[in-house]
C-alpha cells in the first residue's frame, strides 16, 4: 500500500525496498538524502518550497520561480502553500531561446528570496543554464530548488553538481522510472536534499542497521508526518509515500542500472532529434527555440494548432500539446515529445500525418 505499517520494523521487505530506492535516487541526483517518495512531482515542489522557507533563519516568504516551470506545477504550489503567506515571483524567460537568460536576474538583484526554483529540462523541453542560476541563488542568500526529469539526470549534470556547491533541494515526477500511465496516472514524487536540511524534509527516511544478534535490518529513522508526532510539529500533513509505484521504480532502476538509464536517456534524445528534424522538414513547420533540448521540443506552425490536432486525432495520433492556453505569446505552437519507446516508423507515420493535416487545415 502507500503506507508503511505502524509496526514498521516487522515489514523488512517494504523497508528494504524503500531503502534501496532512497539510495538510488540520492545517487542519481548526486544529493545526500532522499525521502521515501511523495504523492507526485507537483506536490513535491510545494513541499520543497515549504522546506526552503523553514530552512531560512530570517525567511522572506518569497520564492523566485523560473517562468519556464510547468504551469500546472505553478498552480499546484500556489494552491498548497497559498494560505501560508508565501509569495511566488515569476522570472521572465527568453522567447528566442526558450529558457531563462541569467542576465535577467539583474532586475531582482536587490530583492530578498528564500529560494529560486529551477526546472531542468524546463516545460518547453529546453535546458536551463543551471550553473549560473544556482550560483546566483547562493550569492543572494537563496536556496536552489531543482525540478528535474529523473531520466534526463542519467545524461545531464545532476543537481548535486550544479554551480559551485550544487542545488540544495531537488524534486520532480518519478513516473518516467518504469511507471506506466493509465487513465491519468499513477504518479509519484521524489524529494532529495543536502544533509543539513534533512530535518526540514517531510515524509519518511529508512535506514540500515544491525540488531542485537548482529543481523542486518532496516528501520524508520525519520518519520516527520502527522501520524507519528504532534500534528502541530509535523513537517507536512499531506505527504504520501506512493509505496507501490516506488517499488516499481526501484525494480526498474535496479534492472537497468546506471548504464541502462543512460541508454534510455540517450535513445530518448536521439528520437526527439529525429522527430524535430523530420517535422521541420515539412513546409509550414519550424523549431520555435534555439536552446538545446532533451526529449521534448516546441515547433511553430503557420496555422492554428487546434485544427491540426483534430485531424491528427482522427488518424489515431495524439499530436502534442497546444501551448497557447498557458502561454498566449506562443500562438500556433506545439509541444512534441519522443521517448525511447518510439521507432523510426512511429516518427515517419507522425510526420506524414502532420504533412497531410497541414495541407488541408485552415491557414491563419
Amino acid at each position: 500500500s502507500a503506507y508503511t505499517p505502524y509496526q514498521a520494523e516487522a515489514s523488512q521487505g517494504t523497508l528494504q525496498v524503500l531503502y534501496e530506492y532512497q539510495t538510488m535516487m540520492a545517487n542519481l541526483m548526486a544529493m545526500d538524502v532522499s525521502n521515501a517518495s511523495l504523492y507526485d512531482g507537483a506536490s513535491g515542489l510545494a513541499e520543497a518550497s515549504l522546506m526552503a522557507v523553514r530552512a531560512q533563519r530570517k525567511p522572506a516568504h518569497r520564492i523566485l520561480v523560473a517562468g519556464t516551470l510547468h504551469p500546472l506545477y505553478r498552480e499546484t504550489i500556489e494552491t498548497i502553500t497559498g494560505m501560508q503567506g508565501i509569495e511566488y515571483v515569476d522570472l521572465p524567460w527568453c522567447t528566442d531561446a526558450g529558457r531563462i537568460v541569467p542576465e535577467s536576474l539583474a532586475r531582482v538583484d536587490d530583492q530578498a528570496f528564500d529560494a529560486l526554483i529551477i526546472p531542468q529540462p524546463n516545460f518547453f523541453g529546453t535546458l536551463e543554464d543551471v550553473d549560473a542560476l544556482t550560483d546566483w541563488a547562493h550569492a543572494h542568500g537563496a536556496l536552489a530548488i531543482g525540478v528535474v526529469n529523473p531520466t534526463a539526470m542519467a545524461l545531464l549534470k545532476p543537481p548535486g553538481r550544479w554551480g559551485g556547491t550544487g542545488a540544495d533541494i531537488v524534486c520532480g515526477e518519478g513516473q518516467p522510472l518504469g511507471v506506466p500511465l493509465s487513465s491519468g496516472g499513477p504518479y509519484f514524487g521524489f524529494l532529495c536534499c543536502r544533509q543539513d536540511l534533512v530535518r526540514q524534509m517531510p515524509g519518511r527516511l529508512v535506514g540500515r542497521t544491525v540488531d542485537l544478534d548482529g543481523k542486518e535490518g532496516f528501520t524508520l529513522t525519520l518519520q516527520a508526518r502527522e501520524q507519528h508526532i504532534r500534528r502541530s510539529k509535523a513537517k507536512s500533513n499531506i505527504c504520501t509515500n506512493q509505496g507501490l509505484l516506488v517499488t516499481a521504480a526501484t525494480i526498474y532502476m535496479a534492472l537497468l542500472g546506471a548504464e541502462g538509464l543512460k541508454r534510455v536517456a540517450a535513445a530518448s534524445h536521439e528520437n526527439a532529434r529525429k522527430l524535430v528534424d523530420a517535422l521541420t522538414a515539412v513546409d509550414g513547420v519550424r523549431q520555435a527555440f534555439t536552446a538545446p533540448f532533451f526529449h521534448e521540443a516546441v515547433v511553430q506552425l503557420d496555422r492554428p494548432v487546434d485544427g491540426v490536432l483534430a485531424q491528427l486525432a482522427d488518424c489515431g495520433i495524439v499530436g502534442g500539446l497546444d501551448l497557447a492556453p498557458w502561454f498566449p505569446e506562443l500562438e500556433n505552437t506545439l509541444l512534441v515529445c519522443a521517448t525511447e519507446t518510439k521507432t523510426d516508423n512511429d516518427i515517419d507515420l507522425y510526420t506524414a500525418a502532420l504533412r497531410e493535416a497541414l495541407a488541408t487545415a485552415e491557414v491563419a
